[in-house]
């Protein structure tokens, strides 16, 4: 009987073949492992002596029971390496119609593998011949693959390994980085890979994940710039005077801002501020404020509102910097119509001239964004309601138009009551210190009242408004005639026995 091996037939070997069970000779049918052909009566074609075959199990690498993975991993006597594998895939490759070699071996006993502690048998089955033809035995290479599975699992945590068909390769190579990226941000919208670059320089300005799912809300097509485009633009807004902290709240209110060029748009835009005569020190925080002057035109809509103020409104062209300068988002509302209904309300109600409106919006000109219904009516209705008359009131709001703006409850209520039972002064007095009611009742008012009255320097009768007025330093050397210190310490105690006040009532 004719058997192959890659090894000469030694007569002593096969002596003892039958004390190892695990060695076996079986006849060849096509190819032999050095390429020689064998027929199945014996027969060879080559000048070579018989050869002996020998089973898998007593390949020569098993021999070698340390062997180690590129990777560091003990390989089982059963495991193959990388390398290996590659090479038995390029076999069957080159010669797709040639049995495999190892699916075509006869196993004369069952094999044994020790995985984890556990004895697995391989079952025992030999395949018979029939005309020529062997068929593999379905049973035996699927409980095969299990095993050999069940080993990779336990090796590499993994399910579902294939002995066949593992890569070490692929068993050892990380999930993608931006799988887990924005996880939120996908769950929401239609997340495209293209964006997360853009995503990761973002975030170096405190951007959020629930921050980009509000400018895909907002202004979707601002997401698809590149990262390079928008670096760009964002350093140039840093540049001019942004403030880094200021960057993600200008790209939640106006993300189109990622979409305007430099040289055609934000340096147009930023020429047109200083031409108003802003300095550049401000330049950033008028743009902090309103970052929609950005998507108007220059020639169309900014340059018409300026005209619009000077000319109509009757604002002298010299303080148009800095009505800009205390409300930015004059240049992006539409300015007639905020005048002339405020102009029209104010001239019925009070009787205020176009002088007295204009020195108003000069002075403050959020006056232009507060509502009638709910910012002007209820204070004017609140100052009539203390004794004031309309031209008293007048006086007042030209003078201190942000009283407008004060809350009733927190501000103008709480000092009016002050002013009348602790200060015992009359309220005609607020018209010639108007300024009373734009100051802190906690921080001012009190602590000097009251620091008069411990150095018993306060005056008889109605306390004197006026020295509310100047600085703390100043205070204290007209009117307390005493260092500094001492009345910032006495002020820093007041106001921890009103905290401590305050806490017992609400525990």
């Amino acid at each position: 009987m004719a058997v192959s091996s890659l090894y000469p037939f030694n007569p002593t070997l096969l002596s003892k073949i039958s004390a190892q069970p695990h060695l076996f000779v079986h006849p060849v049918l096509k190819r032999s492992r050095i390429g020689e052909m064998v027929t199945d009566d014996g027969r060879r074609r080559s000048k070579l002596s018989r050869f002996l075959t020998l089973s898998m199990h007593s390949n020569a690498k098993v021999l070698k029971s340390n062997r180690k993975s590129r990777y560091g991993q003990t390989i089982s006597l059963y495991d193959s390496t990388e390398e290996e594998e590659e090479e038995e895939e390029d076999e069957d490759d080159d010669d797709v119609s040639e049995d495999d070699w190892l699916l075509d071996d006869e196993f004369a006993e069952p094999a044994e593998f020790e995985v984890n502690g556990k004895t697995l048998k391989a079952r025992k089955k030999i395949n018979e011949r029939r005309g020529g033809q062997r068929q593999l035995d379905v049973n035996r290479n699927t409980q095969e693959k299990r095993i050999v599975g069940n080993f990779y699992h336990t090796k590499n945590k993994m399910k579902g390994a294939d002995s066949s068909h593992m890569d070490n390769k692929a068993k050892l190579v990380p999930k993608a980085p931006n799988e887990k990226k924005y996880q939120k941000v996908s769950e929401e919208i239609d997340l495209d890979e293209k964006w997360i670059p853009l995503f990761d320089y973002l975030i170096t300005f405190g951007l959020k994940e629930s921050d980009f799912i509000q400018m895909y809300e907002r202004h979707m097509p601002s997401l698809q710039i590149n990262v390079s485009s928008a670096q760009e633009r964002l350093e140039y807004l840093l540049s001019i005077g942004v403030k880094h902290r200021d960057i993600r709240r200008i790209l939640l209110r106006q993300p189109q801002i990622l979409e305007y060029t430099v040289e055609n748009n934000l340096k147009s835009h930023v020429a047109f501020l200083r031409g108003l005569g802003i300095p550049n020190s401000k330049i950033g925080q008028i743009i902090a404020v309103a970052p929609s002057l950005f998507s108007y035109s220059v020639e169309n809509s900014l340059k018409p509102t300026v005209r619009y103020l000077v000319k109509e409104v009757g604002i002298n062209e010299k303080n148009i910097g800095k009505v800009v300068q205390l409300s930015p988002q004059i240049l992006v509302q539409r300015i007639d119509i905020s005048w002339n209904t405020r102009y029209i309300f104010l001239s019925k109600e009070l009787g205020a001239s176009r002088d007295n409106v204009v020195k108003m919006v000069t002075k403050h000109p959020q006056l232009l964004h507060y509502s009638i219904d709910d910012g002007f009516v209820p204070r004017i209705n609140f100052l009539r309601s203390i004794g004031m008359q309309n031209s008293d009131i007048l006086k007042i709001l030209t003078s201190l138009t942000q009283v407008l703006s004060l809350s009733l409850e927190d501000n103008l209520k709480p000092k009016y009551m002050y002013l009348i039972n602790e200060l015992r002064n009359e309220v005609h007095s607020l018209t010639k210190y108007p300024m009373y009611l734009s100051l802190s009742l906690d921080q001012r008012i009190r602590p000097r009242h009251k620091f008069l009255v411990a150095l018993k320097k306060a005056p008889k009768g109605p306390f004197p408004l006026s020295s509310f007025v100047p600085t703390d330093e100043c205070f204290c050397q007209q009117w307390a005639g005493t260092s500094l210190d001492k009345y910032l310490a006495f002020r820093q105690q007041l106001l921890l026995k009103k905290f401590a006040l305050k806490y017992e009532r609400q525990g």
